[in-house]
């Protein structure tokens, strides 16, 4: 998530009064269907299932979403769904990889300002705060995906420290940000905002609805001076 961590109160239920189901999700290209379409129609079938399973796994969790709610949601046929997908592990796999290339298509746009530079991660903070308020779910599907995906889950994160690190050493290489003093500084580093990024979702993405920039500028300025004093 967000440039973001695990949290397992991940979203379960959100605020009284906020809105689960969030908008439509915007396309990005596919990348593990074992039934990639092969037309724009087609894309745009399994991208209503994909929206239906992520209202659905949202609401209910995945344990108690069958295909046929899915099918009911996205308003296809349950063998619309087969061409697509083979089983309800296989779409929910394919909608952990899907909401995680959103949250990194959602974020992208704010380093055309410049990467490598706590302002720029302050941006994309903001940007993950604000994707969080129109999907909730990402943090229920994110979350289940520990037990129903493992792979998906570990690579979710995985990938996400990698671009952190990776925006920390070029503002390293750039003279904007502290270098890190080994390997093991610098996952640290990257793992540490990470988590501080999905937490900050749950607390004021999820349960709140504080200014996304007015949080995000909180949460720089911890990275940025620290909590010692002196």
């Amino acid at each position: 998530m967000a440039d973001g961590g695990k949290a397992s109160a991940a979203g379960k239920k959100g605020a009284p009064g906020r809105r689960l189901a969030g908008r439509p999700l915007d396309p990005v290209p596919l990348t593990s269907s074992a039934k990639s379409p092969r037309t724009a129609r087609g894309e745009q079938t399994r991208r209503k299932i994909l929206d239906a399973a992520r209202a659905e796994f949202g609401s209910r969790g995945f344990a108690d979403t069958g295909i046929t709610e899915i099918t009911r949601t996205a308003k296809v046929a349950l063998g619309t769904f087969y061409t697509y997908f083979h089983s309800k592990e296989e779409v929910f796999r394919a909608l952990v990889q899907d909401m995680s290339e959103q949250v990194r298509v959602a974020v992208a746009p704010v380093f055309a300002e410049g990467r490598g530079t706590l302002e720029a991660e302050e941006r994309a903070l903001a940007a993950f705060l604000a994707f969080v308020g129109e999907h909730q779910q990402v943090y229920r599907i994110i979350d289940e995906a520990e037990f129903v995906d493992p792979a998906g889950f570990k690579a979710h994160y995985e990938t996400t420290a990698t671009r952190i690190a990776e925006r920390l050493a070029e503002g390293a290489a750039a003279g904007v940000v502290r270098p890190a003093s080994d390997a093991l500084d610098a996952e640290v580093r990257a793992w540490a905002i990470m988590g501080m990024n999905v937490f900050l979702g749950l607390r004021f993405g999820v349960w709140g609805e504080e200014d996304p920039a007015k949080v995000a500028a909180a949460g720089n300025r911890l990275i940025r001076e620290g909590l010692a004093r002196g």
